[in-house]
């Protein structure tokens, strides 16, 4: 009976990916064209910006320095769209994405900051520029069709069936160096001049003297207990896919407790789309705190003395600081197998590797003495040289 109910289990399961994917196939190849090209009748409108994001409500972080800048300039009318993927019922997503197409069509300019197959779907019109400013610095770890056939990724012959990159005008990147990895992913290598290392406009925020002289203040009004104590940043990346992406629970909180009460915080910010967090022990419960969902990476960022992360491109951003980093990559053989890197994890990390927590915590206690300042200077003028405080200008000029 047991077996019969789990074959039902099955067969059913594989019925609803079945439906999943001919309705996918059914808008993306035949509706959404449709659409598109019914809208696209009417003129472009040369005043019309589009930002389109995918998953999340509010204005992500790679769209808002952009976005604010243009929403004042008297010669753009500035829209912002949520398709609300995974946040919303199925039918409303499509309700939401006919509507998007609608206003894409007669734009002047769509800006995107991650993967789009209802915008890649589409002939634009030669009049409108899609630009995709992506969401994260450098290359780190592998995505797109750099991840064909790791257990992450999808097959090639599934990447190509819709693409997500097919008519892009403008690729921006945080440096030269990262060109051939978004070439590789976005299936882009016959089109490389429209990958442009023009900077990632969010990382403007970071020399912004106003904003950054306020970061500390921002953050103690959400963790008063920051005090004057130095911050400790605990910031790694998801584990297993994005619908179902765990937060690893392998630091251990309460003996970083132990080593560095008194002296620092530990401020917890696990990825976006991590939603059961681990817990913070009720022992550490004035040293160590989880903010991912109270306070910015930017912020986070800027007070950080320290970051501790694994696989995540914060360390990127972070660079700019100058400041120590360290990696606890403790499953980084089974991460390299599970989705890859872009370059030899050890030759590529600014800072020391560790496994486990012991090493890592004597290493942080003699930080001052030990942090090779030099190697973060050289990661950051190799995967960051474009990041100036400047990108958000060179984009604007670029692209209007």
């Amino acid at each position: 009976m047991g077996d019969a109910r789990a074959q039902a289990k099955t067969v059913l399961s594989k019925a609803k990916e079945l439906v999943k994917e001919l309705v996918k196939n059914i808008t993306l190849g035949f509706v959404f064209p449709r659409v598109f090209a019914f809208a696209a009748k009417d003129p472009v409108d040369a005043r019309k910006v589009v930002f389109l994001e995918s998953k999340q409500e509010e204005i992500p972080d790679s769209f808002r320095v952009l976005f604010d800048r243009m929403e004042v300039d008297p010669r753009f009318d500035v829209l912002y769209i949520s398709l609300g993927r995974h946040r919303v019922s199925y039918l409303r997503y499509l309700g939401n994405c006919v509507e998007a197409l609608r206003q894409i069509a007669t734009a002047r300019c769509v800006f995107l900051n991650d993967a789009s197959d209802v915008v890649s779907c589409v002939s634009m019109r030669p009049e409108t520029k899609v630009v995709q400013l992506w969401h994260a610095c450098g290359a780190f770890k592998k995505w797109g069709m750099s991840t064909a056939d790791l257990e992450f990724g999808g097959s090639r012959d599934q990447i190509l069936q819709h693409p997500f990159y097919g008519n892009l005008s403008l690729v921006t990147v945080s440096s030269p160096e990262v060109v051939w990895a978004y070439a590789e992913a976005m299936v882009l290598e016959d089109r490389l001049d429209i990958i442009q290392p023009l900077g990632v406009s969010r990382t403007d925020v970071f020399f912004d003297e106003g904003f950054l002289s306020g970061a500390r203040q921002r953050v103690q009004a959400v963790v008063p207990q920051v005090g004057d104590r130095k911050v400790m940043l605990y910031a790694p990346t998801f584990r297993g896919r994005v619908s179902k992406a765990i937060g690893p629970d392998r630091l251990d909180v309460e003996a970083f407790r132990m080593a560095f009460e008194g002296e620092y915080v530990l401020l917890v910010k696990h990825h976006p789309f991590v939603k059961d967090r681990p817990a913070i022990p009720s022992e550490s419960a004035s040293f160590a705190f989880d903010i991912s969902d109270k306070v910015t990476i930017e912020d986070a960022l800027i007070v950080a003395d320290v970051c501790i992360s694994d696989y995540s491109s914060l360390v990127f951003e972070y660079s700019l600081f100058e400041r120590p980093m360290v990696f606890f990559a403790y499953d980084k053989e089974e991460y390299d197998d599970w989705r890859g890197f872009y370059y030899d994890y050890e030759d590529l990390t600014p800072g020391p590797v560790f496994k486990s927590n012991q090493p890592m915590i004597e290493y942080l206690k003699n930080v001052d003495t030990l942090f090779d300042k030099k190697r973060v200077v050289e990661f950051r003028k190799r995967f960051m040289s474009a990041c100036d405080g400047r990108a958000t200008d060179r984009i604007i000029e670029e692209v209007l």
